[in-house]
């Protein structure tokens, strides 16, 4: 259980002062003071905590909080950090799955952070409570056919080590797999714990915003919005006490201000550096730089229902005006790397990348038969931070090669990705996809999908559907993949729709695939970024 208040406090300030100075101390120090490391037995994260907004399972949403997630929950499966189409062990020790139901044998002996022992009937809760709630991780469980009438019936313990989970329509039973072991969603509650803090029947909403009640390798301490959060070892974790003593994860935005600390050795890991500050640090012997792809991708989305960019015409041109290799090789280093497909990069389905290139000739002649000959007045919105507003920028300036002026918008991801889910937009650069499963569908009914176009529909959780593009035949053809059993009649099918989404033009233009850089000090050992995000810290230890 969590320590006293006092003794938390203590903590948190012993770890705020062995975490080093503050920004902006930092920046006026000039030269850098004699290194000073952090503790041996505890790691010292920076990243920015901005999208940090709950540590609800059920409404914790963002690549920023699944980290945090995998170290202090556990869930039923983990996937493999070197190869995440290999699923492993974690709370179910063996499973098996057939086109009907997955059943999950949990082992035996492991304990929750409480003392509580975790069994089937809590992993059945836990899903149970995300659909009740139906806030933000309902919504890839309904994509499922699960409802709050229904999952009950159809996710349940038979006996206290095994868990049948049915199900609720026609699926890849690989799909729904890969959703648990890397959905916050599909984390391991206890169930004790959590109705203990209920109010109003909230299911412990309130408390688990800034609480938690799992099973994990290490315990929250304190969390403080955009400042830190502490965690500590849980030594009765079930794969035995982690290396580190204690994790502490440092709210840090600015990219100068993570470098210098990393250089000074008053952070052991940093994530979301500018890519010249990562250059930068390349060249110090005692920092190493760790790179992963993830499946989200970056990409323009066109508002296809009414406007200009109703018009496929337009929408082509639009992909003619877009720089791929200059945006690719200038700006998204560290960021990204080309993919111009709605399809992750690695996949068996994979097409090769279809070749768009700058071609203004092209885009004028299509503007010109769509009837903008001289162009027209649009805008661009995009989150304010790297690399959006530079992918915003070089996309202003080919734009306007073609006579299109478009004016930048520039702010929080409310303003911009609220604006797409409203359908209120002109143009977005923006980052999505499903991506955390290695499987096309994730990616395809994320940004492709959309079975209703209407505005009383509301699907603000299919992009295909903020942008108004609809196409029958696509959607028919996806579904109908998801269910062929067929390996090679289903890889036939995955790869019919993408070209085509290519031929129709859709609504969401794909531009690159993210990358994710990761700075460690040099003595860090066992660290492994994951694909998913789902990075687990058990086994990293320092070597001095």
């Amino acid at each position: 259980m969590p320590a006293p208040a006092f003794a938390r406090r203590q903590l948190l300030n012993l770890a705020l002062i062995v975490a080093g100075a503050t920004s902006a101390t930092m920046l006026c120090v000039a030269p850098l003071p004699a290194q000073a490391d952090t503790p041996t037995d505890q790691l010292v994260i920076g990243f920015s905590m901005n999208n940090l907004l709950s540590l609800d399972p059920a409404n914790a949403t963002g690549l920023d909080v699944s980290e945090i997630f995998a170290n202090v929950y556990d869930p039923l499966v983990v996937l493999d950090a070197t190869n995440p189409r290999q699923v492993l062990p974690a709370l179910a020790e063996r499973w098996e799955m057939d086109g009907k139901r997955l059943r999950f044998t949990l082992r035996k002996g492991a304990k929750f952070q409480s003392g509580n022992p975790v069994t089937a009937e809590e992993a059945a809760w836990s899903l149970h409570r995300v659909l009740k709630l139906n806030l933000a991780l309902a919504t890839v469980w309904k994509s499922y056919g699960y409802t709050k009438d229904n999952v009950e019936k159809l996710i349940r313990a038979e006996d206290p080590q095994t868990l049948v989970i049915e199900f609720a329509e026609p699926s890849d039973p690989r799909l729904v797999l890969y959703t648990l072991a890397t959905s916050v969603s599909a984390v391991v509650l206890d169930r004790k714990v959590v109705m203990a803090n209920e109010k109003g029947g909230d299911l412990g909403a309130a408390w688990l915003v800034n609480h938690t009640a799992g099973s994990g390798a290490f315990k929250l301490d304190e969390w403080r919005a955009k400042e830190v959060l502490l965690a500590s070892r849980f030594d009765d974790h079930w794969r035995g006490p982690a290396k580190m003593r204690r994790i502490v994860w440092r709210h840090m935005s600015e990219s100068q201000s993570l470098r210098l600390m990393l250089e000074r050795g008053d952070l052991d890991v940093a994530t979301g550096m500018a890519p010249s500050d990562i250059e930068a640090l390349k060249t110090q012997p005692k920092v190493r730089a760790q790179s992963v792809q993830r499946g989200t991708i970056y990409y323009v989305a066109a508002q296809s229902k009414d406007g200009p960019f109703a018009d496929k015409r337009v929408r082509l041109a639009l992909r003619h005006l877009i720089d791929h290799d200059g945006i690719n090789k200038t700006v998204m280093p560290h960021f990204g790397v080309l993919n111009q497909r709605p399809v992750q990069l690695g996949l068996a389905v994979t097409l090769p990348q279809p070749g768009y290139k700058l071609d203004v000739a092209r885009a004028k002649a299509l503007l010109a038969e769509a009837g903008f000959p001289k162009g027209f007045k649009t805008t661009i919105r995009a989150v304010a931070e790297p690399p959006f507003t530079h992918i915003a920028t070089n996309l202003q300036a080919t734009l306007a090669q073609a006579g299109i002026e478009a004016s930048i918008i520039t702010g929080t991801g409310n303003l911009v990705y609220g604006a797409m889910r409203e359908r209120k937009f002109d143009l977005i650069v923006g980052r999505g996809g499903g991506g955390a499963e290695p499987h096309p569908y994730s990616s395809l009914r994320s940004l492709v999908y959309n079975p209703d176009n209407s505005d009383a529909a509301k699907l603000t959780n299919f992009q295909g559907w903020r942008t108004g593009f609809q196409s029958i035949a696509l959607n028919d053809l996806i579904d109908k993949a998801l269910l062929e059993p067929n390996e090679d009649k289903q890889l036939k099918m995955y790869q019919d729709a993408q070209r085509l989404y290519e031929q129709e033009v859709g609504g969401i233009q794909p531009v690159s695939q993210m990358v994710e850089t990761v700075l460690l000090r040099s003595d860090i050992q066992g660290y492994q970024s994951h694909p998913s995000a789902t990075t687990r810290l058990h086994g990293v230890s320092k070597q001095r």
